[in-house]
């Protein structure tokens, strides 16, 4: 399987764990550097394939049953051209009727509200501010804490937006839930996508 995104290897560790080999990609190379290590101590580094890359240019040849892009990390992407350019790259990883699992979120009205401009602690010692903009559809989140203070942009889409790029990339959903425990997506901010390499 190839996880798109993989950051520290939060779920890339305990599916090697389990017996899968994962290919896992980022950006960054201190996260690769982070899931390495956490890899040699857990004793699975052989069955983790770590590469510096790109969410629309995966630097993968390989063809697999599983591509996943958790986390969110889909929402990286600045507009349809680039999610496009990603799912099509993602289809491309894929065998013939390979799946594409990823998770997204369209914000609440009542999120913004409630966070917006506001530094609230979410741990001891780590704040965080939402800033919104819903004419752009971003989302500015900064993180402040005793190393330093990191701001990102993430740029969101309705679920009808994601359903349209899926189908113009080759997919074919196959599900779209509102959390990881299955529950139907009935229009709530989450959503968790399966989608089929048609």
């Amino acid at each position: 399987m190839v996880e798109l995104g993989v950051g520290t290897g939060r779920i890339a560790i305990p599916m090697a764990l389990a017996g899968a080999h994962v290919i896992g990609v980022d950006s960054s190379p201190g996260m690769l550097a982070i899931c390495a290590e956490r890899a040699r101590e857990a004793g699975i580094e052989g069955r983790l394939d770590l590469r510096l890359g790109d969410l629309r240019r995966p630097p993968v040849d390989e063809h697999v049953p599983l591509v996943t892009c958790p986390f969110r990390s889909y929402l990286h992407l600045r507009d349809d051209a680039e999610r496009l350019e990603a799912l099509r790259a993602a289809h491309e990883l894929l065998r013939p009727d390979g799946r594409l699992v990823f998770d997204v979120f369209t914000p609440s009205r009542e999120d913004i509200e409630e966070t917006h401009g506001r530094w609230i602690e979410r741990e001891p010692g780590i704040d965080e501010r939402a800033d919104w903009d819903l004419a752009a559809q971003t989302l500015t989140l900064s993180v402040r804490g005793p190393a330093g203070t990191s701001t990102m942009t993430l740029w969101w889409v309705e679920p009808a937006r994601w359903h349209s790029l899926l189908a113009e990339a080759g997919f074919e959903v196959l599900a779209c839930y509102g959390w990881f425990d299955r529950r139907p997506f009935a229009g709530g901010e989450d959503s968790v996508w399966i989608a089929r390499r048609k």
